[in-house]
């Protein structure tokens, strides 16, 4: 898990709101939280918690994995990760078991992949 990166956080906010047209107090009010703890975080003083990151990226419309992503609470890779499994999880046109089926098979090519990707880097000859 990465550190804490609550002044890149707290700049990716405020540029989301803005291209969302919100004020400050409007944000703060969709996502409720006081208007000063807000700022606080805009001007990366406060670290959110990731319950208030949900929160806030609710009222931006946009997703919470982006937002921890950029508090480093999730890595790059994990967002994808996460994110792949949300599209499938809300797809009103398969059913659940379908679902599941979709997610073991899934899950089965991330972690081939991975095995893969470690037998390659263990055959590479060491570097001089």
């Amino acid at each position: 898990m990465a550190s804490l990166n609550v002044g890149n956080l707290g700049e990716y906010l405020r540029e989301q709101r803005r291209q969302a047209q919100l004020s400050l107090r409007q944000l703060a009010d969709a996502a409720g939280v006081s208007n000063p703890y807000l700022s606080q975080i805009e001007r990366g003083l406060r670290k959110p918690s990731a319950e208030i990151l949900q929160q806030l990226a609710k009222a931006l419309r946009i997703s919470a994995e982006t937002l921890y992503v950029q508090a480093g609470i999730l890595d790059e890779r994990d967002r994808d990760e996460v994110e792949t499994r949300a599209v499938i999880l809300a797809d009103p046109s398969i059913n659940e078991r379908q679902k599941q089926v979709l997610l073991q098979i899934y899950e089965s090519f991330r972690k081939e992949n991975a095995a893969d990707a470690s037998e390659r880097h263990d055959e590479m000859p060491p570097m001089n």
